[in-house]
């Protein structure tokens, strides 16, 4: 596999998971008059939304500690949208974590939603997102507002400094301690910090469902120090999330993949950009030749 930013790391300061979360429901799920008269970031959850938030706090909590069965020492470390339905969510997330588990938090706009304008009318908006299906979701960008392109780039400049923090241990993670990041942050936005992570084409991101509001995805170390959602994650499940059969046997790769280690059944990492490429005939002969006197010896 292709090396990128996150295979220079030290091993002893790897998160041992990387958690995106989604908000909960908000009252723009329920009704989208709201974004009429209410700014987007100030769209607060529901009281279903609310609720969700808290039994995803205790399932993030069960996950990272197996039950209160871990016999290693863990901490988590949050990054959040600021917006009111994410700061929301992710205080009812909190409920579920001792003050002493928690080695911090961070406020992060490059996470945040992706801009759909100001003000939303709503039947404006309903011919809008008819066009974004003819036009492609990746690339259509709104009116005064993003197309998921734009958020690619920032979530990018978000991974950038993520592996700094870690790398230059500005968060402060003790490397005895499990350290667990939990990203609590937008549907849209959690896709495409997956399709930057993994290199997902966009012909595979246009493809992919929106996560519901609370669910999770996991992406957890493998032994070979490669991240993998088919740790957590069964396959049912990833085809659910619209991820196809070789996205998911790269996943399950992944789990044994070392650093640095090429996955020759990935095609979107090379041969699906090319019809046919032609041998080096003397490259060729070489290896015939080392093939030949390997067999001699």
């Amino acid at each position: 596999m292709i090396t990128d930013h996150h295979h220079h790391h030290p091993s002893k300061f790897l998160p041992k998971r990387i958690v995106l979360v989604r908000h909960g429901e908000s009252e723009g799920n329920i009704d989208t008059a709201a974004y009429v008269t209410t700014p987007d970031n100030k769209i607060p959850l529901t009281s279903s939304g609310l609720a969700q938030a808290r039994i995803a706090g205790t399932h993030l909590h069960n996950l990272i500690s197996n039950h209160g069965n871990c016999t290693t020492n863990w901490r988590v470390y949050f990054y959040v949208s600021p917006y009111q339905r994410t700061l929301s969510t992710l205080r009812e997330i909190g409920r579920s974590f001792e003050r002493e588990r928690i080695i911090g938090v961070r406020e992060e706009c490059r996470i945040r939603e992706q801009d759909f304008g100001n003000f939303q009318i709503e039947e404006r908006m309903k011919v809008i997102k008819e066009t974004r299906e003819r036009f492609g979701r990746f690339f259509y960008r709104f009116p005064e507002g993003e197309s998921a392109a734009d958020v690619f780039d920032r979530v990018s400049s978000f991974l950038e400094s993520l592996w700094r923090d870690i790398d230059m241990n500005r968060l402060h993670h003790d490397p005895s301690h499990d350290l667990n990041l939990i990203i609590v942050s937008h549907g849209l936005t959690c896709r495409v910090f997956l399709m930057k992570w993994f290199k997902w084409t966009v012909e595979q991101f246009e493809h992919l469902n929106n996560p519901g509001n609370c669910e999770i995805r996991v992406m957890e170390l493998g032994e070979g120090r490669e991240y993998s959602l088919a740790i957590h994650h069964t396959d049912e499940e990833m085809q659910e999330w619209g991820m196809s059969p070789e996205m998911i046997a790269d996943q399950k790769w992944r789990i044994h993949a070392h650093k640095g280690d090429w996955n020759d059944n990935c095609s979107w990492y090379f041969d699906a950009f090319f019809d046919h490429l032609k041998t080096d005939p003397d490259k060729e002969s070489d290896d015939k030749a080392d093939d030949s006197s390997s067999t001699c010896e």
